[in-house]
């Protein structure tokens, strides 16, 4: 998946992709290296993260407990 470089505490970049129209997979590397995908994540969440003010505060309450994860590195 390809990762865009952003410039937010704690993460470092951020990938996307839809599954169908419906959810896709969210792809977040951290400032510690750990990388995890967020499945089942609506484009519009995706969206939301990445135009949030901040998006550290997004990822915690919208995203780290709310879909199902794994962490691939």
């Amino acid at each position: 998946m390809h990762r865009t470089l952003v410039s937010t505490t704690g993460i470092t970049q951020v990938g996307y992709h839809e599954d169908s129209d419906v959810h896709g997979t969210l792809e977040l590397e951290f400032e510690s290296g750990c990388v995890y995908q967020f499945f089942n994540v609506p484009p519009k969440t995706y969206d939301e993260f990445l135009h949030a003010s901040s998006r550290e505060n997004y990822y915690y309450d919208y995203i780290r407990s709310c879909f199902p994860n794994s962490r691939i590195a």
